[in-house]
């Protein structure tokens, strides 16, 4: 099993990022998929779930609104559409698969000035 994230890197306030998790040795379209984020000092947090179709979605209080998670399950890939970013959401944003436990690698996201 693996889990690639990428997309991370650094934006002002206000701005856009795209991630991406590219998955691989496992039946992807059968798995609910999940993303999370973990920002210095402090707990990894539960961020967007998405059903096994793609057609359910969930999002914690912090992004809702701002964040959409999507995924493909032709090309084995999930997404994470960040819009309206905000300085708190400097983080590293991990890609995870609830069902097994498998965690991607993470990548950093920094919104600042």
């Amino acid at each position: 099993v693996q889990l690639v994230e990428s997309g991370g890197g650094l934006v002002q306030p206000g701005g856009s990022l795209r991630l991406s998790c590219a998955a691989s040795g496992f039946t992807f379209s059968a798995y609910v998929m999940t993303w999370y984020r973990q920002a210095p000092g402090k707990e990894r947090e539960w961020v967007a779930t998405i059903s096994s179709g793609g057609g359910g979605t969930n999002y914690g209080n912090s992004v809702k609104g701002r964040f959409t998670i999507s995924r493909d399950n032709v090309k084995n890939m999930m997404y994470l559409q960040m819009n309206s970013l905000k300085p708190e959401d400097t983080a590293v944003y991990y890609c995870y698969v609830p069902a097994s436990g498998y965690w991607g690698q993470g990548t950093q996201v920094t919104v600042s000035s």
